[in-house]
């Protein structure tokens, strides 16, 4: 008598490896920007969508890279040039640069963004002389920006 072996084994076998080198590869994919935000108590639309390549050291200095300069609307509209950089720590972004603020007709450099109290609600922009507060829910999720030249800014 010859016993033949199942094929049902080995195609179990091959589905189960495939898994495992699916559920690996998931493991290890870095995190996205929004993630990195929202590690760090900043809601995940201070940056607009499709920012596919940023740099965090370990002192905390970041710096994202998007594909053009852009503009995106919230309350009021910002302008983000191709390279943002600035200090994170958990609940702000300091010494930032690459970010602009329109203000009626002007356009003002960021300089800091910073979230308080999450549970306040708001969220702070820092144009040198004065700060202005948003609604943290404007900025929940990453909004489309527009391909934009480089704003006039307004000296402060």
């Amino acid at each position: 008598m010859i016993l033949e072996q199942s094929p049902a084994p080995s195609i179990l076998l091959l589905l189960t490896l495939f898994t495992i080198s699916i559920s690996v590869s998931y493991s290890q994919q870095s995190p996205t920007i929004y993630d990195i935000l929202k590690l760090n108590g900043l809601p995940m639309g201070l940056f607009p969508k499709g920012v596919t390549n940023y740099s965090l050291d370990d002192s905390g200095r970041l710096q994202v890279f998007l594909d053009e300069a852009c503009n995106a609307k919230f309350e009021d509209e910002l302008h983000y040039d191709q390279n943002v950089s600035g200090n994170l720590t958990f609940g702000r972004i300091n010494e930032l640069s690459g970010i602009s603020a329109k203000d009626l007709f002007l356009w003002f450099l960021v300089k800091e963004i910073w979230v308080d109290v999450p549970s306040s609600g708001l969220i702070y922009f820092d144009v040198g002389v004065v700060s202005k507060q948003f609604s943290l829910s404007s900025f929940e999720t990453p909004r489309t920006c527009v391909a934009s030249s480089v704003p006039m800014l307004s000296k402060v």
